[in-house]
């Protein structure tokens, strides 16, 4: 039954205004609820300064409170906060800083607690942990450990640097998939892309704009990684269920992804579960990627590479045994209607 334009249109106008409704919220609420949640970070001080009880200032003054004291504060005014792990001393400290095991520490030491931040990390846990310090003491120093480049000193370029390669990777699957018709070409042009994308995007955000440092060969190949996962991604969904392929892995890897990846803040910042859930799709691991191989010499990228490599396989095998090509639009026409053609002329 064939269903009037007017119905028809009420009908779009009704699903689109639906999608809308939960669209809304899966944006607006991650941004409008960050708060820490189990963050991790460090204290560190000497063993003899441990507990509640500190040690006392070189200067006979108040009494230095330990690493014990400063997490017990921590916990209390921030209940739920914060993931706490003790470690030996400022160099320990910084090393898991460093390796991506904690975005921030808290030093103590006879003149009083120091704080030590990796705006690269996130520049949103950064300011949050400088906010914090201002409450352990007056004028309380605050060092930045890894910081962001000098180009890009606040981070957004390199968050809005990082959607476009998401936006074009997603259509590079969709039109390899409507576009190549057999199976090895496609798999071909999948990598072909995700290599391309990687050396070129690198070239772009370090040569040009300056908003990404690093190794050039560590940030393209990280690039790369993730504009393979999401094309073959896609590609592949589109192979196993068709054109409705497309449309699943759209809403799920771009706008669910987007939605909880947390790019300019940080996962443990969003509402859990989903700060988690989002580093399990390409974006958000994407970008753990790049910021791993740009700022920290590729540590704490073990999950993200993980993530990102089973995309991609399962995408290109998906590729490889699903559909080869969509169906024609319009069948070849009969011989008899041809004939009579003929005739009639």
């Amino acid at each position: 039954m064939r269903r009037s334009p007017l119905t028809l249109g009420v009908l779009i106008a009704i699903v689109v205004v639906a999608v809308q409704a939960l669209l809304v919220p899966l944006f607006a609420a991650p941004a409008a609820n960050l708060a820490p949640r189990d963050l991790p970070i460090a204290v560190a001080g000497p063993p003899a300064d441990a507990g509640p009880a500190g040690g006392a200032s070189p200067a006979g003054g108040a009494a230095v409170p330990g690493p014990g004291a400063i997490a017990a504060r921590l916990e209390a005014e921030h209940p739920g906060a914060f993931a706490v792990t003790t470690v030996a001393d400022a160099a320990a400290a910084d090393t898991a800083i460093k390796n991506r095991e904690v975005y921030g520490a808290i030093l103590v030491t006879a003149a009083g607690p120091e704080v030590h931040v990796a705006s690269a990390a996130s520049p949103t846990v950064s300011a949050l942990l400088t906010q914090a310090a201002a409450g352990l003491g007056p004028q309380v120093p605050v060092r930045d450990v890894v910081p962001l480049d000098a180009d890009d000193p606040r981070g957004t370029g390199f968050a809005g640097g990082f959607l476009p390669l998401a936006i074009t990777s997603l259509l590079a699957g969709m039109l390899i998939f409507l576009l190549v018709r057999t199976r090895v070409a496609r798999f071909a042009a999948l990598l072909s892309y995700g290599v391309s994308a990687g050396l070129a995007t690198a070239v772009v955000q370090q040569g040009w704009l300056g908003i990404l440092p690093g190794d050039y060969l560590l940030v393209a190949a990280a690039l790369g990684l993730f504009a393979l996962a999401v094309s073959a991604a896609m590609t592949g969904l589109a192979a196993l269920l068709g054109r409705g392929g497309l449309g699943l892995g759209a809403l799920i890897m771009f706008l669910v992804g987007n939605a909880l990846a947390g790019i300019a803040a940080a996962p443990e910042l969003l509402p859990q579960p989903w700060g988690e859930v989002g580093q399990w799709l390409p974006i958000g691991a994407g970008a753990q990627l790049v910021r791993s191989a740009a700022y920290f010499d590729g540590a704490g990228a073990f999950q993200a590479v993980a993530v990102l490599t089973a995309y991609a396989g399962t995408g290109l095998i998906l590729t490889l045994i699903g559909r080869s090509g969509l169906v024609a639009n319009s069948a070849p026409e009969p011989v008899e209607a041809r004939q009579e053609l003929v005739t009639a002329r």
